[in-house]
């Protein structure tokens, strides 16, 4: 057994089978667990994915949201015990693979067409 199927033999125990189909330009809202002293709770963020990167365990989306007129982008590593559930609330129509342009945009052009082939 060679070094890459250990690897990946570890590795397949950790995965999240749960996931939705994510695909770039979609609306998400990703769980984030988060301990405040001795409790946890999950926060909410919901934005838009511009980027997914790797495949496997080290698989990651990049979610930009704008707040409070300031652009947030967070990356998150889908199989990572913090990330608690992702819902897609909205698919999106591009034809691009990453959508950095968005940083460069304001307002109403950030909007990014609905696709109704894919399911929800």
């Amino acid at each position: 057994m060679n070094v890459q199927a250990i690897i990946k033999d570890i590795e397949s125990e950790y995965l999240k089978t749960d996931l939705p189909t994510i695909h770039v330009g979609d609306t998400v809202r990703v769980g984030v667990r988060i301990r405040e002293g001795g409790k946890e709770r999950v926060q909410p963020y919901e934005g838009t994915v511009i980027a997914m990167r790797n495949g496997g365990i080290n698989e990651t989306i990049t979610v930009r949201k704008v707040f409070q007129g300031v652009g947030v982008e967070r990356v998150f590593l889908l199989h990572s015990p913090r990330v608690a559930d992702i819902k897609v609330i909205r698919r999106g129509k591009v034809r691009r693979a990453k959508l950095y342009y968005l940083r460069n945009r304001v307002g109403k052009a950030t909007r990014i067409r609905q696709r109704f082939d894919r399911r929800v």
